[in-house]
Protein backbone atom coordinates (compact mmCIF):
# COMPACT_ATOMS: atom_id res chain seq x y z
CA UNK A 1 0.00 0.00 0.00
CA UNK A 2 2.76 2.34 0.63
CA UNK A 3 4.24 1.40 -2.51
CA UNK A 4 0.86 2.77 -4.30
CA UNK A 5 0.99 6.06 -2.42
CA UNK A 6 4.62 7.19 -2.98
CA UNK A 7 3.69 6.20 -6.54
CA UNK A 8 0.92 8.63 -6.47
CA UNK A 9 2.78 11.09 -4.96
CA UNK A 10 5.41 11.35 -7.54
CA UNK A 11 2.98 11.03 -10.19
CA UNK A 12 1.51 13.97 -8.76
CA UNK A 13 4.68 16.08 -8.52
CA UNK A 14 5.61 15.05 -12.09
CA UNK A 15 2.16 16.51 -13.24
CA UNK A 16 2.70 19.49 -11.48
CA UNK A 17 5.99 19.95 -13.20
CA UNK A 18 4.18 19.67 -16.56
CA UNK A 19 1.35 22.09 -15.52
CA UNK A 20 3.35 24.26 -14.24
CA UNK A 21 6.10 24.47 -16.21
CA UNK A 22 6.65 28.50 -16.71
CA UNK A 23 7.03 28.36 -12.38
CA UNK A 24 9.92 25.68 -12.88
CA UNK A 25 11.37 27.87 -15.79
CA UNK A 26 11.54 30.71 -13.47
CA UNK A 27 12.66 28.91 -10.14
CA UNK A 28 15.81 27.09 -11.39
CA UNK A 29 16.22 29.60 -15.00
CA UNK A 30 17.26 29.01 -18.49
CA UNK A 31 19.41 25.73 -18.98
CA UNK A 32 22.44 26.22 -21.47
CA UNK A 33 22.29 22.48 -22.09
CA UNK A 34 18.78 22.57 -23.31
CA UNK A 35 18.66 25.77 -25.50
CA UNK A 36 21.05 24.44 -27.56
CA UNK A 37 20.77 20.93 -27.87
CA UNK A 38 17.19 21.00 -28.02
CA UNK A 39 17.10 23.50 -31.22
CA UNK A 40 13.83 24.53 -30.16
CA UNK A 41 12.81 28.59 -28.80
CA UNK A 42 12.19 27.88 -25.51
CA UNK A 43 14.07 24.87 -25.47
CA UNK A 44 14.29 25.17 -21.71
CA UNK A 45 10.11 24.89 -21.07
CA UNK A 46 10.25 21.72 -23.20
CA UNK A 47 12.91 20.35 -20.90
CA UNK A 48 11.28 21.12 -17.78
CA UNK A 49 7.74 19.59 -19.37
CA UNK A 50 10.04 16.12 -20.97
CA UNK A 51 11.29 15.94 -17.04
CA UNK A 52 8.09 16.06 -15.71
CA UNK A 53 6.49 13.74 -17.68
CA UNK A 54 9.93 11.56 -17.05
CA UNK A 55 8.97 11.51 -13.42
CA UNK A 56 4.99 10.79 -13.88
CA UNK A 57 6.37 7.42 -16.06
CA UNK A 58 8.59 7.00 -12.65
CA UNK A 59 6.02 7.10 -10.49
CA UNK A 60 3.57 4.78 -12.63
CA UNK A 61 6.17 2.77 -12.73
CA UNK A 62 6.26 2.85 -8.90
CA UNK A 63 2.60 2.02 -8.54
CA UNK A 64 2.98 -0.82 -11.29
CA UNK A 65 6.06 -2.37 -9.10
CA UNK A 66 7.90 -2.50 -12.67
CA UNK A 67 10.79 -0.36 -10.69
CA UNK A 68 11.87 -2.80 -8.97
CA UNK A 69 12.24 -4.96 -12.03
CA UNK A 70 14.11 -2.08 -13.58
CA UNK A 71 16.65 -1.77 -11.21
CA UNK A 72 17.01 -6.10 -10.86
CA UNK A 73 17.81 -5.63 -14.73
CA UNK A 74 20.66 -2.63 -14.20
CA UNK A 75 22.01 -4.45 -11.23
CA UNK A 76 22.38 -7.70 -12.61
CA UNK A 77 24.41 -5.72 -15.87
CA UNK A 78 26.93 -4.64 -13.31
CA UNK A 79 26.89 -7.76 -10.48
CA UNK A 80 27.36 -11.15 -12.19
Amino acid sequence: MTRVLVGILITAIGFWVVWKSEKVFRFFGRSAWAEKYLRYEGGSHLFYKLIGIAIIFLGLFVISNIWADIMTGIAGIFVQ
